[in-house]
């Protein structure tokens, strides 16, 4: 299963991407999203670990990752190292003025268990919340501050 979505944010790119790139912000933005904690010491870099535990269609999904490629203000990559969902994120952030950018998200999943069962619902269902999540990111980066 493939996803994907990108949004123009009118915000610095270093700004947008040191929001997405920390996963401790992904239950502000994304709707299922329960928890999100680091399991490694800061700084972000290639090998740092996260546990996220979310709710997708009435079942609740603990998964743990870990980033594969971290390019700083640019992009990162992460990878989940266990669950019933196996998935890869790619989240990268391109600058298109000074106060503009652009966000853009390839999902790559393979859906197990029950999810495998339902997987051409699972799809759809998966690139309406994918559309919906990006959509809440760019209205939470863009409310004026205060």
């Amino acid at each position: 299963m493939q996803l994907s979505a990108t949004r123009t944010v009118h915000r610095p790119a270093g700004e947008v991407f040191a929001f997405v790139a920390d996963s401790a912000n992904n239950p502000k933005w994304q709707k299922g999203m329960k928890l999100c904690v680091w399991t490694s010491l800061p700084p972000i870099s290639v090998g740092s670990t996260y546990e996220q535990q979310a709710q997708f269609l009435g079942r609740t999904v603990v998964t743990s990752f870990r980033v594969e490629e971290y390019d700083e203000g640019r992009a990162i990559t992460i990878a989940s190292t266990s669950g019933s969902f196996p998935i890869t994120v790619r989240r990268s952030v391109e600058p298109i003025d000074e106060a503009t950018s652009q966000v853009t998200a390839a999902i790559h999943g393979d859906p197990g268990g029950f999810f495998r069962i339902a997987q051409p619902l699972v799809g759809r269902l998966a690139q309406r919340s994918v559309n919906a999540d990006y959509d809440r990111l760019v209205d939470i980066l863009e409310r004026p501050s205060g």
